[in-house]
């Protein structure tokens, strides 16, 4: 295939990334964004990225459709389509160590939040925070394929009940990782190389979210939870060394 990077290690970040998020509803760019920023641009990791998430959703959605509040999503969901141009304007006009290091910044943050776990009271379901997280969420979905961190602090701060957290999630992950996925191809980021790749690891995306359904039912999830997090400090930490140096 073309590109200058090895394949195994793709293959290796996008089957733990999926896995990640089958097994809790959130995390797949989170774990896959760092790691494949260092072996390739992000103009190609961002798109390949992109489009496993709705793939993801869906799969999930199809099993657990009947958990998910979709009420409590929509207004997210509008918003984030709203932030998702300003998000795409960055990737392809910002620099790509500015990039890097914005992105560590995020998820070294918010794998300390849930480490640390702040005794935050529960907020209101006030429209305007509502937009305002959704937005903020827009612009890091079309740029770093992060929109799900504000959104998940949001439902854990809105108090939605841990069964439906997970299917509710990918109620506002699909719509969202849709519109995100074809403004990349609108920008025209997708390219024979990210396509490639796609097809490559659509098997290995498959396998890991049948075992990810696995790990969710049988894996305490406070304990696993904490091991991605700690992982996260670590690869936010190492992706701004790495674009510093």
């Amino acid at each position: 295939m073309e590109g200058t990077f090895p394949l195994l290690p793709v293959i290796v970040i996008l089957f733990v990334s999926t896995l990640t998020r089958a097994s809790l509803g959130f995390g797949d760019a989170l774990v896959a964004m760092p790691l494949l920023a260092l072996v390739m641009d992000m103009t190609v990791a961002t798109p390949l990225v992109a489009l496993f998430a709705p793939l993801i959703s869906l799969m999930i959605l199809l099993r657990h459709w009947q958990k998910a509040d979709l009420r409590s999503a929509l207004r997210l969901i509008v918003a984030t389509w709203a932030g998702i141009p300003l998000g795409l304007y960055f990737l392809t006009h910002l620099p790509e160590n500015y990039v890097k290091t914005l992105l560590g910044g995020i998820i070294l943050m918010y794998g300390l939040y849930h480490l640390i776990r702040p005794h935050l009271g529960a907020i209101s379901a006030r429209p305007l925070i509502a937009w305002t997280v959704g937005f903020v969420a827009g612009i890091l979905g079309g740029a770093y394929n992060t929109n799900g961190p504000p959104v998940v602090i949001y439902g854990r701060l809105r108090g939605w009940a841990p069964e439906d957290f997970r299917a509710t999630l990918q109620g506002y992950f699909l719509p969202t990782g849709l519109f995100i996925a074809l403004g990349h191809g609108a920008a025209g980021l997708w390219t024979a190389e990210v396509l490639r790749l796609f097809l490559y690891n659509l098997p290995v995306a498959l396998l890991a979210i049948f075992l990810g359904g696995r790990i969710n039912r049988v894996i305490p999830p406070g304990k696993f939870d904490r091991a991605v997090h700690l992982a996260l400090v670590f690869m936010g930490a190492m992706l701004i060394v790495n674009s510093i140096s």
